[in-house]
């Protein structure tokens, strides 16, 4: 086996990041004979058996494991159930319980059959889609009163074609309404979607058997859990480019998303993340080479924009990007130039900053270290540099500066931190507590390994509180998870990502697979899995935990515990909890930035609870024009709140003047999460003194 996997989340890796490919596009048939060879069939068998021996949890390959293949299959092809038919669907039910015989005996044939039946329905829709738009953009009535469902994830599977001819009217219709009211002229709009059904139609062609095999079998491989996957031929090379940094590309995770590529992660101090014009869950809708024109790419493969996107160092890739901040039905999309290149060591290193606090009529202040990634300088480090570049060295020389300067505490901000080296999560630990266990590693045959710290005494001893989000993943939440099981600090912020599983690479006749092998563990036994690291005091995030993080993504693997490696210790923080928080809830009541930050979260889910929309051009306007009142409104309270001059219409350019701003000119203290979690620490302060003076 190669490529042993850190705890880093699937691909975090400069480049692009694949993650499960979708079934995409279509043709005129000339797919009907498209069948598997004999080393898809052989590899399909080595998959088979390298899950039930090697896999983390070695479920069995049985009925009900072919239900989950089965519904996993649909919904991969057809997750807005606006393809198939429902006599479709009742020919395939046949199999639901068979999938299991027919993968342990090489039969790939049903898998074929439900891919080529999809071609087949998806080049009907594109066909229709297309004569919708040859009787002309400009003949479209706007002004009937009807509907779209748009949350289709239940709904019945359609019964005659014309029921699907009325779904697709509609949604043309949907689609043309919302190019008009994002400003686009009629002309336009029609070139555009004309040029985009007939590329997903050419696309269609060009489908392979492999492509087929690799849909089925990754789906397969994937009930097992969203990070074992099988990687055809060449996707394995665009793995291993990814591994080797051979080419550069935007420093990004990607993921398929129905006819969309959505960003799951960036980065940190990534081509994306450096723009700030790029966040996760936006969608990619288009891709250009520097000048060049933008290609549409709805409707897509992932690996197909991936090779899009991915170029030559110094070279600049154009995204056409609607931001996830958008509301549900705005499609307004930005054009975003990023320069391709590899991460620069120096630009993930960890930041020291001062933050200087009022409260209870006293100044304090406090020393914040901003920790990007885990980071290690392998080579230097191999070749016995005693000046290698790691987290642990540089946070150490950060801490001994702050000390001088006589903080009355130390924040760490691991937002946003994607993870990394496993060893300097232990190592980082290594600075805080005494001397014990740091991470628990358990292998698919049971056995535990303990990463342990093994010198004695803490580097700093001083108060301390770590500030995480929805982004802090895998060896930020090994440390983050320790520092909160030894009671080392208060833990702040956001739920974490949820990635606590270890893959490995097993190469194959005909590809690779890509599998789970094992699982880490906190010190007190808890699993990072799933369910990541809670914090003790919570914020609000605008990151959807339904959309991005484990807990996100089909078949993760569950929470769980095993034997803690440390006895339980009298946590110093609990008898305050219940008052910090209460005090933090007094405060950020009143708090301009907290209460924007709430109102936005309150709109947007109002407005994801919307399962329809109108397709009467007058009430979708009326309602964008509301959302825009109440975003506006919204944002002018926050002004007001800051002194600032309020705006008489939010337009996006505002949004993206904001997000550029250098973030080394941004003072701590104007940073509403970390002042208020510096509050925080000195409100504990505060109280724990109190007690200790009784």
């Amino acid at each position: 086996m190669k490529h042993l996997l850190p705890s880093s989340a699937l691909a975090l890796i400069i480049g692009i990041g694949l993650l499960p490919v979708s079934g995409s596009s279509f043709a005129a048939n000339s797919w009907d004979k498209l069948q598997p060879d004999r080393d898809e069939v052989i590899a399909s068998l080595n998959v088979v058996e390298l899950l039930k021996r090697h896999h983390y949890s070695k479920p069995p390959l049985d009925d009900a494991r072919s239900v989950i293949i089965y519904d996993s299959y649909i919904k991969l092809l057809d997750p807005s159930r606006s393809y198939f038919m429902a006599s479709d669907i009742a020919e395939f039910d046949k199999w639901k319980t068979q999938f299991d015989d027919f993968l342990k005996s090489g039969d790939l044939n049903a898998g074929f059959t439900i891919y080529k039946r999809y071609l087949d329905r998806v080049k009907a829709r594109l066909d229709f889609a297309l004569g919708e738009l040859g009787k002309g953009v400009d003949k479209m009535d706007f002004t009937t009163k009807e509907t779209l469902l748009i949350d289709r994830k239940d709904a019945p599977w359609l019964k005659s074609t014309a029921e699907l001819d009325d779904l697709w009217r509609k949604r043309v219709k949907d689609e043309v309404l919302r190019m008009k009211i994002a400003g686009k002229e009629p002309k336009q709009i029609q070139e555009t979607l004309t040029k985009r059904y007939k590329n997903q139609l050419a696309r269609l062609d060009q489908t392979r058997a492999e492509d087929i095999f690799q849909a089925y079998i990754n789906t397969f491989a994937m009930s097992y859990d969203p990070h074992t996957n099988y990687l055809s031929p060449d996707n394995a090379e665009n793995f291993d480019i990814n591994m080797s940094l051979s080419l550069e590309g935007i420093g990004a995770v990607l993921q398929s998303d129905n006819d969309q590529v959505k960003v799951v992660r960036l980065v940190p101090a990534g081509p994306a993340d450096k723009t700030k014009q790029v966040a996760p869950a936006d969608k990619i809708i288009g891709v250009a080479q520097g000048n060049k024109e933008m290609v549409d790419v709805v409707g897509w493969r992932l690996d197909e924009v991936v090779k899009l996107i991915r170029g030559p160092k110094g070279t600049v890739v154009r995204l056409e990007v609607i931001p996830a901040s958008n509301a549900p039905n705005d499609q307004t999309s930005k054009i975003v130039p990023i320069t391709r290149e590899a991460v620069k060591l120096e630009d993930q290193a960890v930041k020291k900053s001062v933050l200087n606090l009022k409260q209870d009529g006293k100044d304090y202040k406090l020393g914040v270290i901003e920790i990007p990634a885990f980071y290690l300088d392998f080579k230097a480090f191999r070749a016995g540099d005693p000046d290698y570049k790691s987290t642990t060295r540089d946070v150490k020389k950060l801490l001994t500066e702050l000390q001088k300067e006589k903080v009355d505490g130390v924040v760490i901000d691991l937002r946003n931190n994607g993870g990394g080296s496993l060893q300097e999560a232990t190592e980082l630990t290594s600075l805080f507590i005494d001397k014990g266990p740091t991470v628990l590693v358990r292998n698919a045959d049971g056995r535990v390994d303990v990463l342990e710290d093994e010198n004695p005494g803490a580097f700093y001893k001083g108060p301390m509180a770590l500030l995480v989000n929805r982004l802090s993943a895998s060896a930020s939440e090994i440390f983050a998870g320790a520092m909160q099981d030894y009671h080392r600090a208060l833990i702040i912020g956001g739920q974490t990502f949820g990635k606590g599983t270890v893959q490995t690479i097993q190469p194959l006749n005909h590809g690779e697979l890509k599998l789970t092998l094992a699982k880490f563990y906190r010190v007190s036994g808890q699993s990072t899995q799933h369910q990541g690291v809670l914090p003790d005091i919570d914020y609000p995030s605008l990151i959807d935990t339904k959309e991005i993080g484990e807990s996100a993504l089909p078949e993760a693997m569950p929470w769980d515990t095993i034997r803690a490696a440390i006895k339980p210790a009298v946590d110093p923080f609990k008898p305050f909890l219940a008052q910090l928080k209460s005090e933090h809830d007094t405060r950020t009541a009143k708090d301009a930035e907290f209460v924007f930050i709430r109102d936005k979260l309150a709109l947007a889910q109002k407005l994801l609870e919307e399962k329809t929309v109108s397709l009467n051009e007058a009430d979708r306007r009326a309602q964008h024009a509301d959302i825009d009142a109440k975003q506006l409104a919204m944002e002018n309270i926050r002004r007001k709140a800051k002194g600032e001059e309020p705006l008489k219409e939010l337009k996006k350019e505002d949004d993206d003047a904001l997000a550029a701003a250098e973030p080394d000119k941004v003072k701590p203290e104007d940073d509403a999460y970390l002042s208020e979690t510096g509050r925080v620490l000195l409100d504990y302060l505060k109280l724990s003194n109190q007690v200790a003076k009784k």
